[in-house]
């Protein structure tokens, strides 16, 4: 790599420089991608003029731009290196992360392999996905916890099938409240099956795309895998499991309790969930917001926190989280001034109230 040339523009007063990095034959369609896709990621996102000629990349621009579109082409060149599929999406996250000041390596956070089916890898996207797998290899109880699109679920399943094929546990479970049915399914037309499996279905869809569809059916009947409501998880002990409680802002305090206490020997617990999106009927306290609170100063427990740059899905989805944030705490805000000083609000405060970061257990915010 050459040295970074800098020299005074009497115009600007600035000092300006010039980078001139070669890029490894191997590494070069993957950099600049399908019809030069990721090049035009690249300079739209950095400050520095890029220019491409052959295998050589000329920066220049301000020494801090051109410094910072070093590191970024960098990390660019370590991932297409490794043989990862660079899309503008990765390009983002990358520019993303080293924006962000973060010690840890895009490239290693985005080279971080949890398990491979059929020629496709599944992987952390973001820093605080590493960080909440790297916390399901460190803690016995973890909670996932933030918007939808961000993998909470998604990244647990490949942890837990990660987990059933090391042998490290005999057997996983997957479990979610049926909140839309009350939990009373014998009001519901059909089988049991039919009753319950709506409710069960983006579990049987994440699955489907880590195991061989044709394996499913008999890994179920012996009990390797169980799908199941979280009703069904009560006067269980479960041991030598890889258990996933699904959509866990929709369990009430009782109902959390009752599968936490679930945990056996040589078990791994995750829970996840969304406390902004609670469907508990008649203003009924979330558990998964008052837990924090609760489990305070207990060991081997971790939160994690994903927030709106956490999400994987379409970047419109992150820009409607965003939103949505944004209109509750302005309605937040407002409800402030019209209530009376000293006023309580009952309806799940616990799970705003402080944060747990200074007991036993460990926590990642974003």
């Amino acid at each position: 790599m050459a040295g970074t040339v800098p020299q005074q523009t009497p115009e600007t007063g600035g000092t300006q420089a010039r980078s001139k990095l070669p890029i490894p034959d191997a590494a070069t369609l993957a950099l600049l991608g399908s019809s030069d896709e990721n090049l035009r990621v690249i300079e739209e996102l950095l400050d520095a003029d890029v220019h491409v000629r052959g295998n050589e990349v000329t920066l220049t621009g301000e020494s801090s731009a051109v410094a910072f579109a070093e590191r970024a082409f960098g990390e660019l060149v370590a991932l297409a290196s490794k043989g990862q599929q660079l899309g503008p999406d990765a390009v983002r996250r990358t520019v993303g992360m080293l924006s962000a000041g973060n010690a840890e390596s895009p490239a290693e956070v985005l080279s971080m392999d949890i398990l491979s089916r059929r020629g496709r890898t599944i992987r952390p996207k973001t820093l605080n996905q590493k960080r909440y797998v790297e916390a399901i290899d460190q803690h016995t109880i973890v909670f996932g916890i933030g918007p939808a699109g961000t993998g909470k679920t998604y990244l647990a399943m490949a942890k837990a099938v990660q987990a059933l094929q090391a042998k490290q546990v005999n057997r996983i479970i997957l479990t979610r409240p049926a909140v839309e049915a009350g939990e009373r399914l014998g009001y519901l037309p059909g089988t049991l099956n039919e009753k319950i499996d709506p409710y069960l279905r983006p579990l049987y869809d994440a699955l489907y795309d880590m195991v061989d569809p044709e394996s499913i059916p008999r890994l179920m009947q012996a009990g390797t895998i169980e799908i199941a409501p979280l009703a069904y998880m009560r006067g269980r002990s479960l041991n030598d499991a890889f258990v996933i409680l699904d959509e866990a802002q929709n369990t009430t305090p009782e109902q959390m309790k009752m599968f936490l206490t679930r945990l056996g020997f040589g078990s791994q617990v995750v829970v996840t969930g969304d406390i902004t999106q609670v469907d508990l009927p008649g203003g009924q306290r979330s558990g998964l917001r008052i837990v924090r609170e609760i489990l305070d100063g207990v060991d081997d427990l971790h939160f994690s926190t994903l927030t709106s740059s956490d999400v994987v899905r379409h970047k419109l989805v992150g820009d409607i989280v965003d939103a949505y944030e944004k209109w509750q705490a302005t309605q937040d805000a407002a409800a402030g001034e019209t209530s009376a000083p000293g006023a309580a609000d009952g309806r799940g405060g616990g799970g705003r109230g402080r944060s747990a970061g200074n007991g036993k257990h460990s926590e990642d915010r974003a």
